[in-house]
């Protein structure tokens, strides 16, 4: 009993192979194929002498005969098979489930030997419709669970899963169902974020459906880039950043004061000293309904070149200025020249300074007669007391100058 039990299955793996005893024309491993689909039977060494008859049968019935030349096909067959006379080898098309079976060849040589030999053809229902089913939810790190399962049609043979082209093994979080055709992944890491693959596969065909899964989380780590130390009156921009999916939207404050700017980077044109302070970027996430924040300080010095210390747009303002001033007074004098009132002002001016001038001429004159009187009445003084001798030609000049004097002695 032992004995027929081994003969049995070592004359069935033989048969598989096409080497069991008496197997004149070996095969290779039995053939698989899908409905709908072809598939060729042929030998391994097909002979190399001169053939008499070849006959190809499914169990016991005729598929094709060759004899002196003349080939016949089954009806039930017709339009499904084709047939190569040099290397014996059978093509069926069109298969069915109900071709599966063993196929038998036949050839007698034209020395009267008969070769024979045998294979087996498997047919499958081809693979189709394969898809995964995901969650719909939004997914949150450390929070969700997802689930993913499989659906298609066909004989599965075997399923394979994959994430974003590498074999998808179970863990304890990863978790297989017994007949591999679902996943459940609890509680989800950002690491499970990717593209998921599961095939379906049977020995004649496969197909394969993915789907994504996208973990939210964040924000975190966030940071600020930027100088900590800037000279006056020089552009700045301050970069905020944060791992954060989706990403992250953005406020920015300046010393507890909300500044209005909404994007990841803050920009200042020219510093002035009032931009010295702390600048604070929170990062939210819509989805986790988390935020973090982070600050940053900023001096704002004198500029190495020194200078009073105004900046651009001070100096600017005072140029305007200037500018403006000079622009009215010039106004104010073609108002007044145009309507003829400083030439009448220099009018007046000058004759209030020619009666002064006449004025004072007038009393010089008046002072230097009576002056020159007084010293007249001394010289003669001292004459009538004989004290001093006079010199005539001093009188005479005297009286000259100052004719208009009536003297008596």
């Amino acid at each position: 009993m032992m004995v027929s039990r081994r003969l049995y299955w070592t004359l069935w793996m033989l048969s598989c192979f096409g080497q069991y005893s008496g197997q004149d024309l070996p095969f290779p491993e039995p053939a698989n194929g899908a409905v709908g689909e072809s598939v060729v039977l042929a030998p391994v060494n097909p002979p190399s002498t001169s053939i008499l008859t070849i006959h190809w049968a499914f169990t016991s019935t005729i598929i094709i005969s060759v004899a002196s030349g003349v080939t016949t096909v089954n009806p039930a067959y017709k339009d499904r098979v084709s047939f190569d006379i040099n290397t014996l080898a059978l093509e069926l098309q069109n298969l069915t489930l109900g071709d599966s079976g063993i196929y038998t060849l036949s050839v007698t040589l034209a020395a009267g030997e008969t070769l024979t030999g045998e294979t087996s053809l498997q047919v499958f229902e081809k693979i189709s419709n394969v898809r995964l089913i995901g969650p719909e939810e939004l997914l949150i790190e450390g929070n969700s669970s997802a689930n993913i399962t499989s659906e298609g049609t066909g004989i599965i043979t075997s399923v394979e899963w994959m994430k974003d082209n590498s074999p998808l093994s179970p863990s304890n979080r990863i978790i297989f169902s017994p007949d591999n055709r679902s996943v459940s992944i609890s509680p989800v890491q950002r690491s499970d974020s990717g593209e998921y693959q599961c095939t379906y596969r049977n020995p004649a065909s496969s197909e394969t459906a993915k789907h994504s899964l996208i973990i939210n989380y964040g924000p975190e780590n966030v940071s600020i880039e930027g100088p900590e130390v800037v000279d006056l009156g020089v552009p700045v921009s301050l970069s905020c950043s944060a791992n954060s999916v989706p990403s992250a939207s953005f406020i920015w404050r300046f010393n507890g004061t909300d500044t209005g700017v909404t994007t990841d980077t803050f920009t200042i044109d020219e510093t002035d000293f009032t931009h010295s302070g702390d600048y604070e970027c929170t990062a939210s996430n819509s989805v986790t309904n988390s935020s973090a924040s982070q600050r940053h300080a900023l001096l704002v010095k004198p500029s190495d070149g020194g200078g009073g210390g105004l900046t651009t747009g001070a100096i600017a303002g005072i140029v305007i200025g200037v500018l403006v001033a000079v622009a009215g007074i010039c106004g104010l004098i073609f108002y007044l020249v145009k309507t003829k009132k400083i030439p009448m002002l220099n009018k007046e001016q000058k004759g209030k300074s020619s009666e002064a001038s006449a004025t004072a001429a007038a009393a010089q004159s008046k002072q230097e007669p009576e002056s020159n009187y007084e010293e007249i009445i001394d010289i003669q003084k001292i004459r009538r007391d004989g004290a001093v001798p006079v010199n005539e030609s001093i009188y005479e000049n005297e009286e000259n100058e100052y004719e208009n004097v009536n003297v008596k002695y």
